[in-house]
């Protein structure tokens, strides 16, 4: 485990496990770099490096009061690769992650990369407009940035009892030690950092960016996502990036590298090993 700090004097914490091709990992919102811990464990146990930051303004970061935005995300993820001189790189990128990753190629292109994986990721641009119809309407995440100003603490709460690992569903297996995770991961964000981020996750448009994807691309998704609806997420990725497999849960939900975890890892080694 270390840290860099970038051009804007901002430090990024990074755990880097393992050795062999390395396998970047980007974190969704509010979480930090823990939340691919499964992955990175079963990855870096089958010979691979396995590498995940704590996003600026997330979990063992720093918190700086500017740069939460996709431009600077994009940046950082750069950074990091440079400093850490990753070559033959796969990037798996989760919700507000993949975009991440899909702005990285966007701006930074893919010399050093092999592979890219787009797991229950936000692009091509969650929120609804006019051409975008598929999308989310603008109110639902004025509703979270409510929700964060008056309590955001319950704000995470209610959101991995609820919808984001599907423990809102008939029958669902409720996991307290999940929903405790989530909580803890999100209030170690800044909130400054993590209010802006919504902004980040929910408006950039990435249609260019997918398009600009010329290496092997996985994109995986459940089809009862409730935070990432896969139709206008997924299943629209998959038409803008050339070649892509896709990969559909059936009953899935948003948090699926922790519900579906076995069923992710062995697909991401397949998807690695192809």
């Amino acid at each position: 485990m270390g840290s860099i700090t970038t051009r804007d004097g901002t430090q990024l914490y990074y755990k880097d496990w393992g050795s062999g091709q390395p396998i970047v990992f980007s974190h969704g919102w509010p979480l930090t770099s823990d939340s691919w811990e499964s992955q990175m464990f079963f990855l870096a146990s089958q010979g691979y490096r396995a590498i995940a930051h704590d996003r600026r303004g997330h979990g063992r970061s720093s918190q700086p009061w500017d740069g939460n935005d996709m431009d600077t995300y994009a940046d950082d993820l750069a950074e990091l690769i440079e400093a850490l001189d990753l070559r033959d790189a796969i990037l798996f990128g989760f919700s507000t992650g993949g975009g991440e990753v899909a702005r990285y190629i966007g701006r930074h292109g893919t010399g050093r990369l092999a592979k890219a994986g787009l797991i229950a990721a936000v692009p091509p641009k969650m929120v609804l407009s006019e051409d975008n119809p598929l999308g989310t309407p603008i109110e639902a995440f004025d509703g979270i940035r409510a929700g964060s100003v008056a309590d955001r603490s319950q704000l995470y709460k209610d959101i991995a009892s609820g919808p984001f690992f599907g423990f809102n569903r008939p029958g669902a297996k409720v996991s307290q030690g999940l929903i405790d995770s989530f909580w803890m991961q999100g209030m170690m964000a800044g909130h400054k950092s993590a209010y802006d981020c919504i902004k980040a996750f929910s408006e950039t448009d990435f249609r260019e960016d997918l398009k600009k994807f010329d290496i092997p691309t996985l994109i995986l998704h459940g089809d009862d996502d409730q935070i990432v609806p896969i139709k206008a997420s997924g299943l629209e990725s998959a038409k803008l990036v050339k070649d892509a497999k896709l990969l559909v849960y059936p009953g899935a939900p948003h948090g699926l590298t922790d519900t579906h975890k076995e069923q992710v890892n062995a697909d991401l080694l397949a998807f690695i090993k192809s």
